[in-house]
Parts: C-alpha cells; sequence; structure tokens
C-alpha cells in the first residue's frame, strides 16, 4: 500500500521546453515543472519526480502508478532525427511517399514546396509479389529478394526497417512472411510492418505512417527502456503506463513497438483534463486551449468529449494549411495547431511585418530574459516587458528574469529595424501573436459550423493564462476558466485518462453483397486487439467497446463514422447497417441519397475501461473582493495604454471571491491576466472563472 494508504499517481510530461510533473496523493495534488533536457529526456523525468515526491513528502518507492506522454517522437520526426531507415514496398510503388496525393494544398503558388519524403529515394527498395484488393494473392512474394534485401540492409548500415506492400490491409501473409525473413537474416534490425501499424486503405498515408513509425523506434525504445531502468535504480519499481494520441493509456511495450501512436500524446492530456474540468462544472460547449513553450493548440470539446480524427498531420512546410505536412493514419484527439508558443521567437520579415515563430528558443538556450544565452526575444521576452510577468517570482521564484535582457533583445531583432522603441515591439509581438491565434481558432470553428461566442474557453498550459483573456476578446467569449494546476494541465490530464485502445482495420465490403460471417471476423479480431492492450492496465478490467465502420455511397471520395451495435451482425445485418448510416447521412448532410449502394471502407473498435464521472461542483457564495498584495502597471491591449493593475496570489482567493481587472492572478507555475474588460471569481474546487464585468449586473 502507498503513503497513509492513500494511491499515489504520478503524470508526466515531456514538452519542448518545460517537464511537467503532477503527483496525486489521494485527492492532494502536488506539481512541478523543470526545463527539459534534450539529451537525456529521462533526466528531467527523475528530477521532477524526485523534487515533487520531496514536496509531497512521500518516498520513492510509495509511487504505485506513472504516466508519461511525451513530444519526443514528434520532435524527431520534424527535426528529421531519427534512426538510419530503409523502405520495403512492393514493385512498382517505391515512389508513393514521393509523389504523395498529388494534391496541392496551395493553389496557385508556383513554388510550392513539398515536405520531402521522410525515406530517401535510395532507401527505399522493392520486392515482387502481389496480393489484389480481394486479399488473393496474384503473384507469390520473392522471398529471395527479401533475404537479399536484408542481407544489404545490415551492409549499408541501416538500424530499422519499415515494410509497406500493397493491399497488406485486408491480408498481412505477404509483410507477415518477410518480417520472419528479415528477421532470420538480420536480427539486430528494428522491423514495423504496415498491416500492424495502420492495417488501413489509402497507402500513401500508410506507407508513411509505417516509415514514420520505424524511424522513430529505435529512439523510443531505447528511451522508454531506459527511463524504466531508471526507474528502478531510483528505487520506484512501479507500474509505467504510457498516454497515446487518442487519450488512452497502454504499456511501454506496446508503445514501444507502436512509438507513432505516441506522436501527439503530450496534448492529448490536456484535452483529457479540459473535458474533466467541464464535466464537473456541466459546461457542455469548451474550446480547450493549450498554450506551452513552443505551440499553442486548441480543441473543441463537445459533451465532454473532445474531437477525435481518423488522420492527421506532423511536421507541416506551411504552418496551418492542410496537406502540407506528414499524414500519420490512427485514431488521435484532433488538436488543431493555432500559433506560437511562450518559447516562440519574433523576427522581422522581408516586408517589414513582425513574424513569431515557427522557431522556438526552447529549454536551451530559452527566451532572452532567462538569461541562459538566449539573445533573441521571444514571447515571453514581450509579457515581460509588458508587465504581464513579475521578474523575481517567476516559475515560484526558481527562475529570475530580466527585463533589461528582454528590451535589448526586442529592440535589437526587432525594433530597430522598424523604428519602435522596447514596448512598442513588445506590443507588436503580443498583439501577432494573439491575432494569429485568434484567426486560426475562428477558421477551426467555421470549418466544424460551430459559433465560438456559445463557448466556454478553458485554458491550460504554462503561457496559456497570460493569453487567454485577450483571445476571448478577440473572439467574442464571455467566460474563461483556468483550473487549478493549469501550468501542468496535460500531466493532470493523464491521471484522468482511461486505459483504453482503438483498433483499425480497411476491409472493403458492400452493403449489397453482404457477408455476415467475414464482417463478425473482422469486428471480433479488432475487439480482441484493443481489448487485449486496454487490459494491459489489470486483466480485472471490464472494458466498455465502440465499434465503428467507416462508410460512404458507392462512388464518393470520403467515408463518415457510423457508430454499431455491440452484438454480432446478423444475416439481415445489411439493412440494419444501411439504416444507421442513412441516418448520420441525413444528420449531418441534410438528405441521403437513393438507388445508390453504399460501401464500409474502414472498421475500428475502441475499448476503454470505465472512467467514474467525476462530481459536479456546488457554486460558491459570493465571499467579496480578494485582497491584492500590491500592484504594477500592465499593458492591456482593448485600451491600449498601461493600466494600473492589482496583483493577487492565487492561494489567498477564497471560494466566493472575486478580483476586477485589470489583474494579474499569481501562482507558481503560471499568472492569469484579467483584462480591464473581465471580473474573475474563485470556484468551489479551485477554478478560476473569468467573466466579462456586464454580465454580472
Amino acid at each position: 500500500m502507498a503513503h497513509h494508504g492513500q494511491p499515489v499517481r504520478v503524470g508526466v510530461d515531456i514538452g519542448g521546453t518545460f517537464t511537467d510533473v503532477a503527483m496525486e496523493v489521494g485527492e492532494h495534488l502536488h506539481s512541478t515543472k523543470v526545463l527539459t533536457n534534450y539529451t537525456a529526456p529521462e533526466q528531467a523525468i527523475l528530477d521532477g519526480v524526485a523534487r515533487v515526491a520531496e514536496n509531497a513528502g512521500i518516498g520513492l518507492d510509495d509511487i504505485d502508478l506513472i504516466i508519461h506522454g511525451t513530444t519526443l517522437a514528434t520532435n524527431a520526426l520534424i527535426a528529421r532525427k531519427g534512426a538510419k531507415t530503409a523502405f520495403l514496398t512492393t514493385k512498382g510503388f517505391r515512389d508513393v511517399i514521393e509523389m504523395r496525393t498529388e494534391n496541392r494544398f496551395e493553389q496557385y503558388d508556383l513554388n510550392i514546396v513539398l515536405p520531402p519524403p521522410l525515406i530517401d529515394r535510395d532507401s527505399r527498395y522493392v520486392v515482387a509479389g502481389r496480393i489484389a484488393a480481394s486479399g488473393r494473392e496474384l503473384a507469390p512474394l520473392d522471398e529471395d529478394g527479401v533475404a537479399e534485401f536484408a542481407r544489404n540492409a545490415v551492409d549499408k548500415g541501416y538500424e530499422s526497417v519499415a515494410v509497406g506492400l500493397i493491399h497488406s490491409y485486408v491480408n498481412p501473409a505477404h509483410e507477415e512472411r518477410a518480417r520472419d525473413i528479415i528477421a532470420k537474416h538480420a536480427p539486430d534490425l528494428s522491423v514495423s510492418i504496415s498491416s500492424e501499424v495502420s492495417p488501413q486503405m489509402r497507402e500513401f498515408e500508410r506507407f508513411n505512417t509505417v516509415c514514420s513509425n520505424a524511424f522513430v523506434k529505435p529512439l523510443m525504445e531505447s528511451y522508454l527502456s531506459r527511463l524504466v531502468e531508471r526507474l528502478k535504480t531510483l528505487g520506484t519499481d512501479c507500474l509505467v503506463f504510457m498516454i497515446h494520441s487518442g487519450g488512452g493509456l497502454i504499456s511501454v511495450e506496446t508503445a514501444a513497438a507502436f512509438p507513432v501512436r505516441l506522436l501527439e500524446s503530450g496534448p492529448a492530456g490536456g484535452a483529457i483534463y479540459a473535458a474533466d474540468v467541464a464535466a464537473r462544472h456541466g459546461l457542455k460547449r469548451i474550446l480547450s486551449y493549450d498554450m506551452g513553450g513552443t505551440t499553442a493548440k486548441i480543441c473543441l470539446v463537445e459533451g465532454y468529449t473532445p474531437k477525435t480524427a481518423r488522420t492527421f498531420e506532423v511536421a507541416r512546410t506551411y504552418r496551418f494549411k492542410k496537406g502540407s505536412g506528414m499524414p500519420i493514419s490512427f485514431p488521435v484527439i484532433e488538436m488543431v495547431e493555432i500559433g506560437a508558443g511562450g518559447g516562440s521567437l519574433a523576427h522581422v520579415d522581408g516586408m517589414r511585418q513582425i513574424r513569431v515563430g515557427p522557431e522556438s528558443a526552447g529549454s536551451e538556450p530559452g527566451p532572452a530574459c532567462y538569461g541562459q544565452g538566449g539573445t533573441r526575444p521571444a514571447v515571453t521576452d514581450a509579457d515581460l516587458v509588458l508587465g504581464k510577468l513579475d521578474p523575481d517570482n517567476f516559475a515560484g521564484g526558481q527562475i529570475a528574469l530580466s527585463v533589461e535582457a528582454s528590451q535589448a533583445a526586442l529592440s535589437e531583432h526587432v525594433g530597430q529595424s522598424l523604428d519602435m522603441d522596447a514596448v512598442k515591439t513588445a506590443v507588436g509581438v503580443v498583439e501577432v501573436v494573439d491575432e494569429s491565434m485568434a484567426a486560426a481558432a475562428r477558421a477551426h470553428a467555421v470549418e466544424n459550423g460551430k459559433e465560438l461566442a456559445e463557448f466556454t474557453m478553458i485554458a491550460y498550459g504554462g503561457a496559456a493564462p497570460l493569453h487567454a483573456n485577450r483571445l476571448c476578446e478577440k473572439l467574442g467569449i464571455d467566460s474563461l476558466m483556468i483550473p487549478p494546476g493549469a501550468g501542468v494541465g496535460s500531466a493532470i490530464g493523464f491521471l484522468r485518462a482511461p486505459f483504453g485502445y482503438e483498433a483499425v482495420r480497411g476491409a472493403y465490403t458492400r452493403l449489397g453483397q453482404f457477408d455476415a460471417g467475414y464482417v463478425n471476423d473482422v469486428l471480433d479480431g479488432l475487439q480482441s486487439e484493443a481489448v487485449a492492450v486496454t487490459r494491459e492496465g489489470g486483466s480485472d478490467i471490464a472494458p466498455l467497446v465502440e465499434r465503428k465502420a467507416y462508410m460512404r455511397y458507392v462512388g464518393q471520395g470520403w467515408e463518415i463514422p457510423v457508430v454499431l451495435p455491440n452484438d454480432p451482425v446478423g444475416e439481415e445485418g445489411a439493412g440494419a447497417m444501411r439504416a444507421l448510416f442513412e441516418a448520420e447521412y441525413k444528420r449531418l448532410f441534410g438528405t441521403p441519397l437513393d438507388g445508390l449502394d453504399i460501401e464500409v471502407m474502414n472498421w475500428s473498435v475502441k475499448a476503454t475501461s470505465e472512467v467514474t464521472p467525476p462530481a459536479p461542483v456546488a457554486d460558491a457564495a459570493d465571499s467579496g473582493a480578494a485582497r491584492s498584495h500590491a500592484s504594477r502597471t500592465i499593458f492591456d491591449a482593448r485600451e491600449s495604454a498601461f493600466l494600473d493593475a492589482q496583483i493577487v496570489n492565487r492561494t489567498d482567493m477564497a471560494p466566493g471571491a472575486h478580483v476586477d481587472g485589470p489583474a494579474a492572478i499569481v501562482e507558481n507555475e503560471t499568472t492569469t491576466i484579467v483584462t480591464n474588460a473581465y471580473r474573475a471569481t474563485m470556484c468551489a474546487d479551485g477554478c478560476l472563472l473569468v467573466r466579462k464585468k456586464e454580465t454580472h449586473t
């Protein structure tokens, strides 16, 4: 048993700048932030866990469970710093990952830059053999060719191999045979096969997903095994689980085999955290907003469930352009990147406009104000110059910030060429960031047919509370919530995540030629895979199962997800599936089409452990204005002037206490800026509710 008989669970999120640690002892939360150590990322975890255990007065051997999410795999893909990887594919398909889908994401740009394929042409090899779209073998696999490829790969010093053969999502026999042959002739090579990583149709997406998996697998395998080993030597022999992009927990072993599933794991934790807060407060429609050191992301959460998608992109060459990145196909919580983070660097472009990002100061050397050798201005430097941060009390006083260094960096790199002083430059930088975030959030809302003014924003991540109120002003959002521990929101979200996994497979079926036996085999196979992974969290888990078919009318280009009943499909199943599809089609598009057959392209089964719904929060009675312990001038963008603002410690605010803007509410891991037009009130559960002033009268 753990300390005082209460379970001790730790969530750890490695971000681009900070590594966040949140520890829950029963109901009590302890958290800390440590700068990410790029050369040995596990070091930051060990330091953070040791520090937070000390604060909580807990021995490391008392920890029951560590849940971990990381951006390491994403960063390796973006920086192209993975293993030396070879790709083996079917003869005639060598250039699929280079030709892509032939979509031009920038229709009229003559100098369009497509992202170069992850694996160069001279590392792509072909082998004879062919499976048909029906799953029938048209030509046998050239086994000698595979053996020769394996020996060649060893001679050329490859560390990892991706195998993607045509139509393997229907029949994986050739890929599995190729893996066995490679293992026999080159036992030290890491091998990923597409029929395991992402068995779905659309070969560009599938090949790219398996190549990405192979590219990051050696790195992630060695990192995860070092992490588990070093935790043991520290004296904690607890279970370690990873969170995947779909927002469920999986074992370290599954994560090491399919590291591509971890790509969006950090941000997914934040969306789960926001959904949990929304459920406590009965907020049906929220926009979660996560701004850390490197990026800012949003997610729409309706009915307490984050929006999910079946594919997403990493490493876009054009910041917000769909199609300009590498597509990865497996289920993910849909987080839309909407801009820069606190560490993103500002510069002036050729048209004499201020631009922010995508380059980041990271944790080494960091923004200029950290005094660790960074000389270029970051968003954090602009926030400091505008009075939003207290130079003497940043990160609980652990890092002293230099206003002079920020002013010098802003003037030298941005202000001088535009003939502006440091303050004016800082205003420009912050407005550019806030406006680009607002524009991207509006575009996302429009694409999804939503009116943002009806949503409540929930902000978390170290930099979000500094910018959230201004973003609400720009988006016409009247209420904003900043939960306790907002600075380490993703890490807390990990502790709220269920064990779970979604298995996906492409198995083409037409309702007109329906084979109930085949459909049941596909669904049962997926279900046993999803349930097996979910039970890694404990054999007593009785998972909740959701089955889906991705369906479309014959001749359409894209399919829509349709939830199926959990019972086996009977012979009359085609009629039932048609009815479900048409109801969903009608909901989305108004009228179903007559006289067309319907086809199923992909099937998925999601299994999750049951999570107890959180208890609703009671309303706190008004307890008057909170006591401020200081004041300073803070720039208010709407008034475009520095205003006298009160400084309030978040810990000093009793439930029901309020603070009228302009104000800064400070805590160890972040600062909440309340603008002149808003008032912040403390809720009973420690959340800060920031609302437009006129809504009180």
